[in-house]
């Protein structure tokens, strides 16, 4: 069972990557986030298999957060959900160690195979 957290500072937008995520089945959320400073409290506390971050949100931005929590746990999978004009951020969070990046507004299928290739992208299916 992979451990999903998804931060992002729009419920609709959590509410949405929830449904697809409990759709493919063999994945919960155990977190969800608003904001970049809450995903890293909270990556913390369940060090969640795979975080969906969002890049502009409101106290921290997504690159930041991921910079920090890649600091926490280099082994982290996360991968970051942008809108077309956020072309240098997304870029900053590969450099920063995100897996993947999507681009907004979300398709359902590429989601998915995002998490999928996230998940698979080192062998590593079980949790560390």
């Amino acid at each position: 069972m992979w451990r999903i957290m998804i931060v992002d500072d729009t419920a609709f937008m959590r509410r949405f990557i929830r449904n697809i995520v409990e759709e493919m089945g063999g994945c919960v959320v155990v977190a969800e986030a608003s904001n970049g400073l809450e995903a890293i409290r909270l990556y913390q506390q369940h060090r969640p298999d795979l975080v969906t971050m969002d890049i502009t949100m409101p106290e921290m931005e997504g690159v930041q957060s991921v910079q920090e929590i890649m600091r926490l746990d280099p082994k982290a999978r996360i991968i970051m959900c942008s809108a077309m004009g956020q072309h240098r951020m997304v870029l900053d969070s590969l450099t920063a160690g995100a897996k993947d990046f999507i681009v907004k507004p979300l398709q359902k299928d590429r989601v998915m195979q995002a998490i999928i290739n996230a998940m698979q992208s080192d062998k590593r299916g079980e949790r560390r």
